[in-house]
């Protein structure tokens, strides 16, 4: 779609719509007055977030704490503990990471969505694949209000050469930083998690040694009626550990606890950790990925990073041999990494039911 023409309803036909080269952004740009949302991405019945004075504030987590070697570490620990139980998610702050590269980042990636349409489109998702520029169908059918780019960038023979590669080279230089950086802070991250949960370091070490890692840029364009369409559908992150950068600091992220929706407002200081389902299926329970969504915002857009990490795809998804025994058998099945993707893909089933469908039924048990 050139520059120089808008969208019409015949553009969102069943035989005509291509999300591969649909750019909500370029949507938004080309807008007459009278617009109103395409159907592909109208959804009905959506849960309005609590708002009350016993809304839950997020929790934070001090890394700079966590580094100490006294009573400071041991009580952030448990506190760390106790929110990966009760939250799956969390603020992380002193996390490390300098300001200069995240504004350094922020930067880049806003060039990035800058591009025309048609320099975006290099990337685009190709037949058959989920890595790229781009946009695939929900189980419903139907779209996200949001433009993705998605792309594996660990271990380094997976990397699309028409990817990653071929980057605008600041960009690409600067995500290189900022997923070394991010690769250092997990590690510590996941190192302290077994460390609250008492599995030993050369199992916790061996889950996610040259894992797979991915990052997702997101650039949610602002949307004349926010509540008709929903930036991203609610979902539990299918990852072990996935680490959310806000750039320009427009909230949108909402969490479910306790059977409702809550606003999850970040500070622009801090980074946001998700306890991802390989983690909750890990821990065989005893941590809980959070289920969470994006709304959009009438006026501004949501510029966002999210970084991915899960084991390789030679390692199993499955309980911690460190956490099962007799009075606390395994609540999950124990699969093949790359099984545990190819599954999930091919279900395409949302929410928290792929974690239903990893769990152990009685009949399986014997029962």
């Amino acid at each position: 779609m050139g520059s120089s023409s808008s969208y019409t309803e015949d553009d969102f036909s069943t035989s005509a719509f291509d999300p591969s080269t649909f750019s909500v952004q370029e949507l938004v740009q080309l807008a007459a007055p009278d617009f109103s949302i395409p159907q592909p991405f109208v959804r009905i019945n959506q849960q309005s977030p609590s708002l009350s004075v016993t809304t839950p504030l997020p929790p934070t987590i001090d890394m700079s704490r966590l580094l100490l070697e006294d009573d400071h570490h041991n009580l952030e620990l448990h506190k760390l503990h106790a929110t990966c139980q009760d939250w799956g998610i969390f603020q992380l702050v002193n996390h490390g990471v300098s300001s200069s590269l995240l504004e350094k980042l922020k930067h880049e990636v806003e060039e990035f969505y800058r591009l025309p349409l048609e320099e975006k489109l290099k990337y685009k998702v190709r037949e058959g694949e989920l890595e790229g520029y781009g946009r695939r169908t929900r189980g419903d059918g139907k779209y996200d209000w949001v433009d993705t780019f998605n792309i594996i960038t660990n271990p380094l023979h997976r990397r699309r050469p028409h990817l990653f590669p071929q980057l605008p080279p600041s960009l690409r230089s600067t995500m290189e930083c900022y997923l070394s950086e991010l690769q250092k802070l997990a590690t510590k991250l996941i190192g302290f998690m077994g460390k609250a949960l008492k599995i030993k370091e050369k199992e916790m070490m061996e889950l996610f040694d040259d894992g797979l890692q991915a990052v997702r840029m997101a650039y949610y364009p602002p949307c004349p009626q926010p509540e008709s369409v929903m930036g991203l559908f609610p979902h539990s992150d299918m990852t072990l550990l996935t680490i959310l950068h806000q750039l320009n600091g427009v909230d949108g992220l909402e969490v479910k606890k306790n059977g409702l929706w809550f606003p999850f407002n970040v500070n622009p200081d801090a980074l946001v950790v998700n306890v991802g389902d390989i983690f909750q299926i890990f821990s065989n329970g005893v941590y809980h990925s959070i289920e969470h969504k994006v709304t959009c915002n009438k006026e501004r857009e949501r510029i966002t990073v999210t970084f991915n990490l899960s084991p390789n795809f030679e390692a199993e998804v499955g309980p911690s041999l460190s956490v099962i025994n007799a009075e606390n058998p395994p609540l999950f099945r124990r699969v093949g990494m790359e099984e545990y993707f190819k599954q999930f893909f091919t279900l395409k089933i949302y929410g928290k039911k792929y974690l239903d469908y990893m769990r152990i039924q009685p009949s399986e048990n014997g029962d």
